[in-house]
């Protein structure tokens, strides 16, 4: 019962690093056509690699749902851990590692990226194959999820002015 929702997950962390590798350059791609923006790195800012991570992860979880939907438990609760737990690793060991190094590193930036969205999928099937959560914990996920929603579009078109959201390249913030 549980190895259909594994072999999904699995697909789903290569979904999600194909996806957000293309997401990546989508936004130029498409001339900056602004509603890619919503969903699509704008610039090199933190906080626009967190998108190319997100939004990829829902459409996927809007897909994987309908395939696993009578076999898996807390959909909402695990989708929801994956969708918080793979930014908050990308964030944390992204100024982990540049805080040692004192630089950048592309091949660092791209394994952050793989190895957040592969832990993030691991707590997302943790979530699904264990027994069923108290409904408390749906509701506010749901929230979450929302409140998710909501930020990463908004943030795009009107950025916090803090270091999160500062483009390394132009020192801008959001579309530049």
């Amino acid at each position: 019962m549980k190895k259909p929702i594994l072999i999904w997950e699995i697909i789903g962390m290569i979904f999600i690093i194909l996806l957000g590798s293309f997401l990546h350059f989508a936004f130029e791609l498409s001339g900056e056509f602004l509603p890619v923006a919503a969903i699509a790195a704008v610039n090199e800012s933190t906080f626009e690699h967190l998108k190319i991570a997100f939004w990829p992860g829902v459409f996927f979880a809007l897909i994987e749902y309908n395939f696993i939907k009578n076999s898996a438990n807390n959909f909402l609760v695990a989708k929801f851990a994956s969708a918080s737990l793979t930014p908050i690793l990308i964030i944390g060991l992204f100024y982990l590692y540049t805080a040692i190094l004192g630089t950048e590193l592309f091949i660092l930036d791209i394994l952050i990226f793989i190895i957040s969205v592969i832990i993030g999928q691991i707590g997302s099937y943790t979530v699904l194959k264990s027994d069923k959560l108290d409904p408390k914990w749906t509701k506010l996920s749901i929230v979450g999820l929302v409140i998710l929603l909501i930020i990463f579009p908004l943030f795009t078109f009107y950025p916090p002015e803090i270091f999160l959201f500062q483009d390394p390249v132009s020192g801008g913030y959001g579309i530049i």
